[in-house]
């Protein structure tokens, strides 16, 4: 090791590497499938969540499968990335409906998170869909 990989080590400036929504590591941390609880419920009852780290915030919504590109590039305009997921149970499929996420990486708090739901769900609606709730993922720490 450096001598200037030593020094950026003491003073704590080593910078790691950004976080993706691929992130191999991620383990969700907090969610709210209940659009009756307060994101900060969510938020405080979720004790794996550290507040200072990023998260990958995602979106679980059902679109037609005609309107997801519309959606994809709305969405797009604010960093957004929506993928389209299979349904975990063939049976549950609601006819005429895809499913996908929507996926950001971003610092989350109590506000954010509920003004993203709001506009999830209302993109959904206009677009013929539904907003079903969101989960936050962050990497699962090291065990020691």
């Amino acid at each position: 090791m450096g001598l200037f990989s030593r020094v950026r080590d003491l003073l704590g400036t080593r910078s790691e590497p950004p976080l993706t929504a691929d992130d191999p590591d991620l383990a969700v941390v907090a969610a709210s499938f209940d659009p009756a609880e307060a994101d900060s419920a969510a938020l405080a009852r979720a004790r794996e969540w550290c507040e200072e780290r990023p998260a990958v915030l995602r979106h679980h919504l059902t679109l037609p499968p005609d309107r997801f590109g519309e959606a994809a590039t709305i969405l797009a305009q604010d960093g957004w990335e929506l993928r389209e997921i299979p349904w975990p149970d063939p049976d549950s499929a609601e006819p005429g409906q895809v499913r996908v996420h929507a996926l950001r990486v971003q610092v989350l708090d109590a506000l954010h998170c509920a003004q993203e739901r709001s506009r999830m769900a209302g993109l959904a609606q206009r677009l013929g869909g539904d907003s079903l709730g969101w989960d936050a993922l962050q990497p699962v720490p090291p065990q020691a």
